[in-house]
C-alpha cells in the first residue's frame, strides 16, 4: 500500500497581498487585485491590465546578492518556500537531506530577466548584432529553468530529487502531483513543492495579444476578469507563486503538525488535439477528474467544493462546465464551484499551486471563496459558480482542476485526512 501524503505548510505571494493571510483575506472578502499594468508602458498593447504582486525582495529577507542573481519568479519561489517551511513547523535541519526533495512548476520561468537582458544587449532592439560586453554574469541563471528549483533546494537544504515541471498552465498542479508520487513510492519523506511565474513583460503580453486570449477591458481593470459570466471576453494575465511542505502522513501526525489536507488523488491527461483549442465535451478533463477520484477512493458525492480553472475565456469555461457534468453527473449541479482568477488573475504556471493554496484554506476555514464579477449568467455555464460573495459551509473535500495550452488537463482531490474512504 502506498504511503499517505499530507500538506503541512503554505507560502503564497499573489496579487493583493504580501503573504498567505492577506491572500485568503482578499479571497474571502471577494475583492479583486487586477489593475492597469505599471511595470512598463503598456499603451501599445491590446490588453493593458494584469494582476501584479507588490513584492519587496529586500523586505522579504533576500540579500543584495540573491536579488541580483535571481529572476523575479525565483525570488517569489524562495520567499514562499521560507514561509511554507516556517508555517509547517518542520525543522528541516534535523532531517536527512537526502530524504528531502523539491518539485517546482513554471510556465515561462525566467522570461522576464531574459527579455530585460536582450533589451540591454541589443539597445532596446535597435542593434541586430548584440554586444556581449553587456551580458549579465547571471545570464545562465535566467537561461536554465533548472536553476529555479535549485535555488529552492538550497533554501530548504534539500539534497534529494529536485525537479522542474513546465507544462503550461497546469504546471502548478502537476509539480505537486509529482511531489506526491515521490513520497508515496518511498523515494523521499518530505518535498517542498509548488510553482512560480512572473510573466508580466512586453513579450508575454504581446503573445497573448496576438491570439486575443486576454481581455481588452482596460477601462475597468477591477472587474475585467469574469469567469463563467456571460460578458467575459478573455483572462487577465497575472504573476504569483505558492509553495508547500508535503510530508508522509504518519510522520506529520507523530510530530503534531497542523495538517491542512491530505492529497487523496491526482491525475493529468492531454487532449492531443490542438495547441490552444478545446473540445466541447470536456472529455479529457473529465477523465482526469475520474481518475483522481478513483485514486482518492472517494465518490463524487464526497466533493464539497470545486476550485475551478475558470480562466474567463468563453472556450475554457464552457469546456470546463461540460467536464463537470460528464464526470460528476447530477452532483455537478449540487456542489459549489468558484474561480479565484476573478480576483487574482491568471498567473500561468503558478496559478495551479495558488489554487491549491485556496483549496487548502477553504478546508481549513470551512469557507468557499466566491467568483467575483459574476453578474450575468451564461446559459452554457449553468452550475453553482458562487457569485460575488463567499459562502460559509462544511468543506472536507475539494476538487481542484487545471487546463493548459498544449491540451493539458489536470485534477487533484484534497481532503481532511479523517474523511472516511
Amino acid at each position: 500500500m502506498s504511503r499517505r501524503v499530507v500538506i503541512t505548510g503554505i507560502g503564497v505571494r499573489a496579487p493583493g497581498g504580501a503573504g498567505t493571510k492577506e491572500f485568503w483575506s482578499l479571497l474571502t472578502d471577494g475583492r479583486t487585485a487586477t489593475r492597469a499594468i505599471s511595470f512598463f508602458d503598456a499603451s501599445p498593447f491590446r490588453s493593458r491590465i494584469a494582476g501584479e504582486v507588490d513584492f519587496d525582495a529586500a523586505a522579504e529577507g533576500l540579500s543584495p546578492r540573491e536579488i541580483r542573481r535571481m529572476d523575479r519568479a525565483t525570488q517569489f519561489a524562495v520567499a514562499c518556500t521560507r514561509e511554507a517551511i516556517a508555517d509547517s513547523g518542520l525543522e528541516l535541519d534535523s532531517l536527512d537531506p537526502h530524504r528531502i526533495g523539491v518539485s517546482l512548476g513554471s510556465a515561462v520561468a525566467s522570461a522576464t530577466s531574459l527579455e530585460n537582458e536582450y533589451l540591454v544587449m541589443s539597445d532596446a532592439g535597435r542593434e541586430w548584432l548584440v554586444d556581449p560586453g553587456y551580458l549579465s554574469p547571471h545570464m545562465f541563471d535566467y537561461l536554465s529553468p533548472g536553476v529555479m528549483p535549485a535555488e529552492v533546494a538550497w533554501a530548504a537544504g534539500a539534497e534529494g530529487p529536485v525537479a522542474m515541471v513546465s507544462d503550461g498552465c497546469t504546471s502548478g498542479l502537476d509539480s505537486v502531483g509529482y511531489a506526491v508520487q515521490l513520497i508515496r513510492e518511498g523515494t523521499v519523506d518530505t518535498v517542498v513543492a509548488g510553482a512560480a511565474d512572473t510573466p508580466i513583460s512586453p513579450i508575454v503580453v504581446a503573445c497573448f495579444d496576438a491570439i486575443k486570449a486576454t481581455t481588452p477591458r482596460n477601462d475597468d481593470p477591477e472587474h475585467a476578469s469574469r469567469p463563467f459570466d456571460g460578458s467575459r471576453n478573455g483572462f487577465v494575465l497575472a504573476e504569483g507563486a505558492a509553495m508547500f511542505v508535503l510530508e508522509e502522513y504518519g510522520a506529520a501526525r507523530a510530530r503534531g503538525a497542523h495538517i491542512y489536507a491530505e492529497v487523496g488523488g491526482y491525475a493529468t491527461r492531454c487532449n492531443a488535439y490542438h495547441m490552444t483549442g478545446l473540445k466541447k465535451d470536456g472529455r479529457e478533463m473529465a477523465e482526469a477528474i475520474r481518475v483522481a477520484l478513483d485514486e482518492s477512493r472517494l465518490d463524487r458525492g464526497a466533493i464539497d467544493y470545486i476550485n475551478a480553472h475558470g480562466s474567463g475565456t468563453k472556450q475554457n469555461d464552457r469546456h470546463e462546465t461540460a467536464a463537470y457534468k460528464r464526470s460528476l453527473g447530477e452532483r455537478a449541479r449540487e456542489v459549489p464551484i468558484s474561480s479565484i482568477k476573478s480576483m487574482v488573475g491568471h498567473s500561468l504556471g503558478a496559478i495551479g499551486s495558488i489554487e491549491i493554496a485556496a483549496s487548502l484554506l477553504a478546508i481549513d476555514a470551512n469557507v468557499v471563496p466566491p467568483t467575483a464579477n459574476l453578474r450575468t449568467a451564461d446559459p452554457e455555464c449553468d452550475l453553482d459558480y458562487v457569485p460575488l460573495t463567499a459562502r460559509e459551509q462544511r468543506v472536507d473535500t475539494v476538487l481542484t482542476v487545471g487546463s493548459g495550452f498544449g491540451g493539458f488537463q489536470s485534477a487533484m482531490v484534497l481532503h481532511d485526512p479523517e474523511v472516511a474512504r
